[in-house]
């Protein structure tokens, strides 16, 4: 499976598939494994058509969330959809484990021959509706040491729906996270899911850190351009039709705002 790699000649663009309620979820209503599969296979293979440098599965819809996933029904069913993702794409592939199973998905992601994580608290404790989040860091770092493999570890800063528990500034954060606890790339976002961060708040970090850092939340194509700053955007709402699919219109047109930033 490809690496997760950074482009030179514009921001690197990374789709989210909002997956269908889990099993183990509350939400889950007994549908077959195979037709999420499918479902996740589906739509990867639009992302990667339209252009996208990466793809993340998520559990988008298996709230209300715990803080970290032990259900192994719900683990075990991203393990083997995501198999089957990085089996059909030709795109780096990524998990992210709702709310802050940074552990979890990176050994899902290093079994089934994924490349990358997204972590939601990875480095600071967070409050949120879930509880309180602690960091994750270290159990990623010794779950990779377990394994003996290195994926590539996406770290939120001052996560979306939720509250810093210190009086760190957004760099002093950003910092650690990168010097202490080995983040290979930060992520800053909105408030909330689909809505956009300040693009000072971007270019803070991005002053910071001498590693990558993406926007994660509330990107469209009326707006990328006021984030020339990052060096890349995770994107999940605004690519979605009324029935959760990935839109291969919305999809092609966003690759093509990203791909302007580059001249």
């Amino acid at each position: 499976m490809p690496t997760l790699r950074f482009r030179e000649d514009r921001p690197t663009l990374i789709g989210v598939i909002h997956l269908p309620p889990l099993p183990g979820s509350i939400r889950y209503g007994g549908l077959d494994i195979s037709t999420i599969i499918d479902f996740a296979v589906r739509n990867a293979r639009v992302l990667d058509e339209a252009g996208f440098d990466g793809v993340i599965l998520e559990n988008f819809n298996d709230y209300p969330f715990k803080a970290r996933v032990r259900d192994p029904e719900t683990i075990a069913s991203m393990a083997v959809i995501a198999r089957e993702v990085v089996k059909t794409v030709t795109i780096p592939v990524g998990i992210n484990l709702l709310r802050n199973s940074g552990p979890e998905a990176a050994a899902v992601a290093i079994v089934v021959g994924a490349s990358f994580i997204r972590s939601n608290a990875y480095c600071e404790a967070v409050v949120s509706a879930e509880g309180i989040l602690e960091p994750v860091a270290r159990e990623v770092m010794e779950t990779m040491t377990r394994l003996n493999s290195k994926i590539t570890v996406l770290a939120d800063v001052f996560v979306k729906h939720g509250s810093p528990l210190h009086r760190m500034t957004i760099e002093d954060v950003a910092k650690d996270c990168v010097e202490r606890d080995l983040a290979d790339a930060l992520v800053v976002t909105g408030p909330r899911t689909g809505e956009p961060p300040d693009p000072l708040l971007v270019r803070r970090v991005v002053k910071a850190v001498s590693a990558k850092v993406l926007v994660g939340s509330g990107i469209t194509p009326n707006n990328v351009s006021d984030y020339k700053d990052a060096h890349g955007f995770i994107v999940g709402t605004y690519l979605k039709d009324e029935e959760g699919q990935i839109d291969s219109v919305k999809a092609r047109q966003l690759v093509g705002a990203v791909k302007q930033l580059g001249k």
